[in-house]
Parts: structure tokens; C-alpha cells; sequence
């Protein structure tokens, strides 16, 4: 297998060019814009910076996290803060979904940080914004990019059964990788949740990313464990080091070469394959709604 060049990123001080950003136009993006400024609404497409988020605000898509902005893990590659949350807000799902429904989203990506202090480990609110949103905005489809629930399964069942269009939960990096760069997650239990959202019958996802350090062979070892474990859709992206404390960038992965990882991912079977450096976990969400063979 020939593996096409990387850019190690201590040879640059810029990123590369393929990695610039057009400040985010249209209409629909100026709509939403308005309303999330005027009620003071939060998405983590803005609290992110996400580099799409004009695209997909124009596409009626937006991603919102629940249960605080807390996490009870500490990921090398993850900007989030790690600390003692705080108490669960049980009014949280009904303002989710009013928020979903103010800004007439039609389909949305619900994410959360990891709650590893809770029992249920937050899945009973990850029910509930489901339920909400379903009853504020039945039109809606739904995304949720959840936890692994540290492999405690009738957490993961209890969101699975209000069946969300997809669930996602990623795999973040290579099997290689996986201890140095997601401190508290295990490998293999990530691919037990995903195997069992599968077997449960839903659209199931998940991301990577890369220039943390992978090799080609690592990636391909990756996918093909995630093809195995029924996963349908699949993301690869570039991963961008939030501050100078997080995981360096090893290396920025050319678009030749995140091309050839989408052609080797969809010999492998999976439904979609979004590949490029600026894919994001829910990049074209909308998009994957594909019909259960």
C-alpha cells in the first residue's frame, strides 16, 4: 500500500492553505445568526468555532450540548474543562428543545460531555431532550454523539430506545494512539457501544482524527475494526490543537491523502465516508439520514 506524504507540522509555523476558512455567508446563516445572539442561545458550533458552521447553519443543521460544560474525563486533544461537574439541570431538556425549535432547526446534533460521577452516567437527560425535542419540534431529525457510559450498557440501551435518526459515538483516534490520547477510554469498549447501537437496529457513526501521530496502516486498522462493528457512517478529519497544553499537531494530513482514506472506507462498505481536513464530527448530519437496508 503506498502512503502518500505527510506535512510534519514542526516543519511550518502556518497552517496549510487547504485549511483556510471562508468567514461564513448566506441568508439562512444570517437568520440563525440573529436569533442565537438576540436569546443568547448555545450551540457548540459557536462555542467551538467550528470552521463550518456557515454551512451547516445554511443547511437548517446546529449541534448542542447537554448536561454542562464539565467533564468528568481529561482527553488530551479535548478543550472542554475537567473538573467536579455540576448538578444535573433537569429543566435542560425542555430548553434544548425550545432552542431547536426557535431556531427552526431541522436536524440537530445533540452531544455531552462525559458524566462518569452519575449512576446512569446522564443517559435519563439524554432521554428526556429527546422526548422534548420530539414533542416541540416533531419535524426534526436527530443526531445524539454520545458517551460510551464507561461500558455500563443499560445507559447506552436507554438512549437507543427513544431512536434517534443516528447515533454516534466516535472512536477519536487509532487503536495505537488511544491511551495517550483519550486517558480514560478504552479501545475496545468504544467498539462495544458501537457494535451494540448497531445491533439494535439504528444509523450508527463514528469520527477520527488525525496528524495526532497515526500512520496509514494504523487508519486502515481503525476503519476496518469500526466496518466490523457495524458502524454505517464514518468522518476523518484534521485535528487542530485547541491550546499549547493540549496533544500537538504531528502532522496535517494533505486532502490527497484523506481522498484515499474515503475510497478505502467505502470499499470497506460503509454508507458515507466524509473525508477532508476540515470535517467535523457532525459535518453534513443532515445528509446521513439514509434509509435501514
Amino acid at each position: 500500500m503506498i502512503e502518500l506524504p505527510v506535512i510534519p507540522a514542526n516543519q511550518t509555523q502556518r497552517r496549510p492553505n487547504w485549511l483556510r476558512v471562508k468567514l461564513p455567508v448566506g441568508k439562512e446563516y444570517a437568520h440563525v445568526r440573529g436569533l442565537v445572539d438576540e436569546h443568547k442561545l448555545h450551540t457548540i458550533c459557536e462555542s467551538g468555532n467550528c470552521p463550518n458552521m456557515g454551512e451547516c447553519w445554511g443547511a437548517g443543521t446546529a449541534t448542542f450540548m447537554i448536561l454542562g460544560n464539565i467533564c468528568t474525563r481529561s482527553c488530551s486533544f479535548c478543550a472542554v474543562a475537567t473538573g467536579r461537574p455540576l448538578a444535573v439541570d433537569l429543566d435542560e431538556p425542555n430548553r434544548v428543545a425550545n432552542s431547536i425549535k426557535l431556531m427552526n432547526v431541522k436536524h440537530a446534533v445533540i452531544t455531552s460531555v462525559d458524566r462518569d460521577d452519575l449512576k446512569d452516567g446522564g443517559s435519563t437527560i439524554w432521554a428526556e431532550t429527546i422526548k422534548a425535542v420530539r414533542r416541540e419540534s416533531p419535524g426534526t431529525t436527530m443526531e445524539t454523539l454520545i458517551p460510551d457510559f464507561k461500558g455500563i450498557w443499560e445507559n447506552l440501551y436507554r438512549v437507543c430506545e427513544e431512536r434517534p435518526e443516528v447515533v454516534s459515538h466516535n472512536i477519536e483516534t487509532v487503536k495505537r494512539l488511544t491511551r495517550e490520547v483519550r486517558i480514560q477510554a478504552k479501545y475496545d469498549r468504544s467498539l462495544e457501544a458501537l457494535k451494540r447501537i448497531s445491533e439494535f437496529g439504528l444509523r450508527t457513526k463514528s469520527g477520527i482524527m488525525l496528524g495526532l501521530g497515526e500512520t496509514e496502516a494504523d487508519v486502515v486498522e481503525t476503519m476496518q475494526d469500526l466496518a466490523n462493528a457495524g458502524v454505517h457512517i464514518l468522518t476523518l478529519g484534521q485535528y487542530l490543537q485547541p491550546t499549547k497544553n493540549h496533544h500537538p499537531v504531528i502532522d496535517w494530513i494533505h486532502p490527497d491523502q484523506f481522498a484515499k482514506y474515503q475510497e478505502i472506507g467505502l470499499k470497506m462498505g460503509f454508507k458515507y465516508v466524509e473525508s477532508g481536513p476540515l470535517v467535523r464530527s457532525s459535518y453534513h448530519a443532515e445528509k446521513h439520514l439514509f434509509d435501514m437496508q
